[in-house]
């Protein structure tokens, strides 16, 4: 077995025109490759549900079977498992696979396989020395065909053969400087199975980090961040193309998620990347949240303001000036994610993150307790509180709640099943609660942004009573979590 490290990265037709003539590939001379590739799968896609991509490729005149596991990429950066033997075309062969439960479960599936979808491309090589490595960059022109449907290939890939992962994003760096490069989340085998499936392109939401107890710090923060990199790109198109407000939702939460993590994990990471990355992300993000209080302004708060003065003049301007700002609001948005630094800025955070090392030794279950019980003692001292909170102290207990449930949602892995099943659904329902009453909180300053500070006493008054009748149902929530046991204890 093999293990490949690669960093894939989307181009434009231009960029791929323009790349040959590129002063790092001066005196290289570049290998040609006709490769035809057939995917084979279960009818049930039953190697896709365990992450698993099988295909037989024609190389030339030489047929190869290729088995890799597909685990999950961020920032464009996959470290995948690889089997690959000679073989003969519908001739599966798994002797070669030295795992031996993945080996029964691939001779057990021989019987059910089909083909599913073909990659057809040409592909040209260099390979780069650069820094202490050297490097294959290899760029693929062609198509993914599934289902009767195909879609263009475009992309480099870059493959440490020898040296450093440093050297990669390096290289990359480099090649961003002069080219329209960005980094891509989906392999060829991703997309070949969407189009075999026919389904729509939908929502990417966090997912829960495999995390393992013995793991440093450093390693889960590094498993941790770059599974909320994963969940951002994978939004990222449907941000550009796609009018669905839950796009700039599951975006916004991504960078709550990986900002929050940056804090949690602070007192093992370096300051230098503390201070760069915690705010790095500040300007995106705000632009996502601008985005997504007016999405939620037309989509949840407006409704019932309409229902309710159905032909008040100021309720039909709210509806009107609201569209016109949520589109504003998304246009800023997708501006941003097009502008040359946002994939720089991938890049950079990826490696950045791959460069760490542990600073201290320690344990990762007692550190996963010790921030948990922090965070848990903040949002504790302000419920008890809760009676006599000020607007302002309870926007900050909202806040000390949703720092709280990212925690203990990224450490879940290492905490206890059974207290942790009682205990997350209750602060997810307290967060949710105190978002509510935040929106409406937010609804009254856009109320009088869309208005353009005009009065319109109902609509106002409507709005502060909505505000109140949340707070009001406030208690119920918080007594119910401060009765609550924590999993971690």
């Amino acid at each position: 077995m093999a293990t490949e490290i690669e960093l894939k990265l989307q181009l434009t037709p231009q960029a791929a025109r323009q790349l040959p003539s590129h002063p790092l590939l001066a005196g290289i001379k570049p290998q040609r490759q006709h490769l035809l590739n057939t995917y084979y799968d279960t009818p049930t896609l039953e190697l896709h549900d365990r992450r698993v991509a099988l295909r037989f490729r024609k190389k030339g005149w030489q047929w190869l079977l290729t088995l890799k596991s597909a685990e999950p990429a961020s920032g464009g950066l996959a470290l995948r498992s690889e089997w690959e033997t000679p073989a003969h075309p519908d001739q599966f062969d798994f002797s070669h696979v030295d795992n031996p439960e993945l080996q029964v479960f691939l001779d057990n599936a021989v019987p059910q396989l089909q083909p599913i979808f073909t990659t057809d491309f040409r592909r040209t090589i260099w390979h780069v020395p650069f820094g202490e490595s050297l490097i294959e960059m290899a760029v693929d022109r062609g198509n993914v065909e599934g289902n009767g449907r195909k879609t263009p290939i475009c992309e480099i890939e870059l493959e440490l053969l020898d040296g450093r992962i440093a050297d990669i994003f390096g290289l990359t760096r480099k090649l961003q400087d002069t080219l329209d490069l960005r980094p891509a989340i989906a392999s060829k085998a991703e997309r070949g199975y969407a189009l075999f499936a026919n389904a729509p392109e939908t929502p990417f939401r966090a997912k829960t980090a495999a995390l393992a107890a013995g793991m440093t710090p450093t390693e889960a923060f590094r498993t941790i961040t770059l599974g909320c990199l994963e969940h951002f790109q994978r939004n990222e198109r449907g941000l550009i193309a796609s009018k669905d407000p839950e796009y700039v939702h599951q975006a916004r939460v991504a960078l709550r998620r990986l900002r929050s993590a940056i804090k949690l994990f602070a007192p093992v990471l370096p300051g230098d990347f503390v201070a760069a990355y915690g705010q790095t992300w500040q300007t995106l993000a705000s632009a996502l949240g601008d985005a997504r209080n007016w999405d939620v302004f037309i989509t949840e708060t407006l409704p019932p303001i309409l229902a309710a003065f159905p032909k008040h003049r100021d309720a039909r301007r709210l509806q009107q000036e609201g569209t016109r700002r949520a589109r504003m609001a998304r246009q800023a948005v997708t501006h941003m994610v097009a502008l040359p630094e946002y994939p720089r800025l991938i890049v950079e955070f990826t490696a950045a993150v791959y460069a760490l090392s542990d600073l201290l030794p320690q344990n990762l279950e007692d550190f996963a307790r010790e921030q948990i019980k922090a965070r848990a003692r903040k949002a504790r001292r302000l419920a008890e509180r809760h009676r006599e909170l000020e607007p302002a102290e309870r926007h900050r207990m909202r806040i000390c709640f949703k720092k709280l449930r990212y925690a203990v949602e990224f450490f879940a892995p290492l905490l206890p099943a059974k207290p942790l099943k009682r205990y997350l659904p209750e602060l997810t329902r307290l967060q949710d609660e105190l978002g509510l009453i935040n929106d409406h909180v937010t609804a009254q300053a856009l109320l009088d942004e869309a208005l353009q500070g005009r009065p319109s006493g109902p609509i106002h008054g409507w709005v502060a009573g909505r505000h109140a009748l949340l707070v009001s149902e406030l208690p119920e929530a918080l007594n119910t979590w401060l009765g609550k046991k924590g999993p971690w204890k």
